[in-house]
């Protein structure tokens, strides 16, 4: 819907066709003719909708919509809402929105007027840049309710951090134990229980969770703890919570395992 209503931000007249209601299929239509990809896409939305004719005119409905090809099958059965959007939704689920967009960006002037979203420099392609991602991903079935807090337990995102840090550096592999072995092997000193359940908190923190959202995350920035001490690289994050907006730098050494004596 959002992106219906760019596209339709100050259509010229011609483009948006004089006689007809629908202005966004009239806009598909048009740049159809001189773009092929708008025009295999106009191909695809005219046989969904003459499928949705055969259901409304067959009391067994479901019958002519197994006989059709390839695009039936990635394509669920078409809610009144999904037919509302059909041309936007039938060129993102194929892909090809973001490059449809794009076109209709380069050649501006022959559908839109001076002042209209896609015409301006700068909103134009941003519009078409933002739409590369939801075109990359495949739309095959519907989420689960709890599909948002599905991240790995803080365990296993401590046994993945150390793994992958003993790949990335070979030349010292003794200075690296794992944070969540640390612990299990520890004599039961508190300082080290501490620092581990420390650790995991912290990676835990990382991914998203029911409690927290990272909003930002660089790594190797340079903080000097003191005015004679040397900068030290560490992960700086930035985490939402519902009332508030948290700051985290954490250490490379304490992000490794490899605290050992510094303060």
């Amino acid at each position: 819907g959002v992106v219906e209503a760019c596209l339709l931000h100050m259509l010229k007249r011609r483009a948006a066709g004089f006689l007809r209601t629908d202005k966004v299929a009239a806009l598909f239509t048009k740049v159809g003719k001189t773009y092929a990809i708008a025009g295999d896409i106009c191909k695809k939305v005219q046989e969904l909708q003459q499928q949705v004719e055969n259901r409304k005119n067959q009391p067994n409905g479901q019958e002519p919509l197994k006989r059709q090809g390839s695009t039936t099958s990635k394509t669920p059965v078409l809610t009144p809402q999904a037919i509302k959007h059909i041309w936007v939704r039938t060129a993102l689920i194929e892909k090809v929105l973001d490059k449809i967009v794009q076109y209709i960006v380069d050649n501006c002037s022959k559908y839109y007027e001076k002042e209209a979203l896609l015409a301006d420099p700068v909103c134009g392609p941003i519009l078409a840049s933002l739409l590369v991602g939801p075109c990359a991903l495949e739309y095959t079935k519907l989420k689960t309710a709890d599909h948002y807090w599905t991240d790995p337990s803080a365990d296993e995102l401590v046994q993945r951090h150390r793994i992958h840090g003993v790949h990335g550096r070979q030349d010292s592999p003794s200075k690296r134990p794992a944070l969540g072995i640390r612990k299990r092997h520890s004599s039961g000193s508190t300082s080290e229980d501490r620092f581990a359940a420390s650790a995991r908190e912290y990676v835990e923190s990382l991914h998203q969770n029911s409690r927290t959202h990272l909003l930002y995350g660089k790594n190797n920035v340079l903080v000097q703890p003191k005015d004679d001490l040397e900068a030290i690289p560490g992960y700086l994050s930035l985490h939402q919570s519902a009332d508030s907006l948290t700051l985290k730098w954490t250490p490379n050494q304490l992000m490794n395992g490899t605290l050992g004596d510094s303060e």
